[in-house]
């Protein structure tokens, strides 16, 4: 609360309120324009830039009775104009610190016109003097218990609109993943995007675990970075599920593919905590938007299948991640497909497993060792000797069942011991 100050306001005050009374109009219009230009976060459509001028208009109007003795100084209480400017700021997402310039400046021109009257009116300087002192200590208090108010609207009217938005749009998401019918432009309100475009779907976890809180802000930062790396042309979709998990879509406008090489390198796994990524495939309009997701989903719990540390980044459009996916939705199946294919390459050890990944990087790579070795950072006669104890281990040729010893490769690579035979 702000304190309360006992002013004396000499009779020379209030002619600077008689003076402003009848130049508001023009002057009015001065600040406003002022304000726009000076501090550009301030919006600056019809409406908006309407309501700003109400607000200078009736904070002029309050100053102007205040100088001419018709308003009591414990009476002060902000325009209702001023209070419903700083809460369309508050609901536009425009900072409060672009509401604190506005008042500031708004006092610096406001006494800088006074102060030339009041020189004007004076021709004694010691009377000037004394009406200036006078002036600054009536205007500090009147925008000193102002100020204080419209921020505190600013911030009351903050929490109510991000909460009131948080519950939209969360509903509104609820109902598209749902497959429900919702109408298209209240949903890109709730949203704040363009359904009818490109989207890519992604989940955003850390690796600790969903029961450290704080984390958050870490994944609203990767989700920005991650965007930027996209080629996103808006701001993410960001939907919370927990204290360490977000679901999010990035606008890609006309773009029909996404860099995932860009977007791995964007997330750095040195920070702490390491925040990872699971793309879906970009897709267009209100099912497309439900479809990248469900991607993404996909690609995340092939991710967070295996008992060791998720890869920074998994994506849906990868074909090994999509038949991991169809594989995962039968397991006996695939089980079987395994122990079949593999023969003794399914068992349960480092050193099978690092056999399984060097056949599947030469299978992948269409059967070049040089391209094998690359990917897995090794030499050319390493993959060449694990091939040939792989070749061993399985019992079979590679040209045998070839389709489904790549299937069942790139099920125990992406399920792990959940298709591996035990013992």
């Amino acid at each position: 609360m702000a304190q309360r100050y006992d002013v004396e306001v000499p009779a020379d005050v209030g002619v600077i309120g008689t003076a402003l009374a009848e130049q508001l109009p023009d002057l009015t219009t001065a600040m406003t324009t002022a304000l726009e230009e000076q501090i550009p976060e301030l919006p600056q459509d019809r409406m908006t830039g309407a309501l700003l001028a109400r607000s200078v208009e009736s904070n002029l109007r309050a100053a102007s009775a205040l100088y001419r003795g018709e308003l009591e100084l414990g009476a002060l209480a902000a325009p209702a104009e001023a209070r419903e400017y700083a809460r369309r700021l508050a609901q536009r997402g425009v900072s409060v610190t672009a509401l604190v310039r506005a008042y500031r400046l708004g006092q610096h021109l406001h006494l800088t016109w006074s102060v030339e009257e009041l020189v004007r009116e004076n021709p004694d300087p010691k009377r000037a003097l004394a009406a200036v002192r006078a002036l600054l200590r009536l205007n500090f208090v009147y925008i000193d218990t102002i100020s204080e108010q419209v921020i505190a609207e600013y911030q009351a009217e903050r929490e109510r609109w991000l909460s009131h938005r948080s519950t939209v749009r969360a509903e509104t998401l609820e109902r598209i993943l749902a497959g429900e019918a919702v109408d298209g432009s209240a949903a890109e309100a709730a949203l704040g995007t363009r359904l009818h475009q490109q989207h890519l779907g992604a989940v955003l976890w850390t690796a600790s675990g969903h029961d450290t809180p704080g984390y958050l802000p870490h994944l609203e930062s990767a989700a920005g970075r991650l965007g930027h790396a996209l080629g996103a042309v808006g701001s993410p979709v960001f939907w919370a599920k927990d204290r360490a998990s977000a679901w999010v879509w990035f606008p890609l406008g006309r773009k029909t593919t996404a860099d995932a090489v860009a977007a791995a390198a964007a997330l750095d796994q040195r920070t702490t905590p390491r925040v990872h990524a699971a793309l879906g495939a970009p897709a267009r309009g209100l099912a497309g938007f439900r479809y990248t997701h469900e991607d993404a989903l996909q690609a995340f719990r092939l991710a967070t299948s295996g008992s060791g540390e998720p890869p920074p980044l998994v994506s849906y459009t990868d074909p090994g991640v999509r038949a991991a996916a169809l594989l995962a939705a039968d397991l006996p199946r695939t089980r079987r497909l395994v122990t079949t294919s593999l023969g003794g390459l399914a068992a349960r050890t480092e050193s099978a497993a690092r056999l399984r990944e060097t056949l599947l990087a030469l299978l992948q790579e269409r059967g070049s060792l040089g391209a094998a070795a690359d990917r897995l950072h090794v030499h050319k006669n390493t993959v060449k000797y694990r091939v040939a104890r792989a070749v061993a281990q399985r019992g079979r040729p590679l040209e045998d069942d070839r389709l489904d010893l790549e299937l069942a490769l790139v099920a125990a690579h992406w399920l792990g011991d959940a298709v591996l035979p035990e013992g």
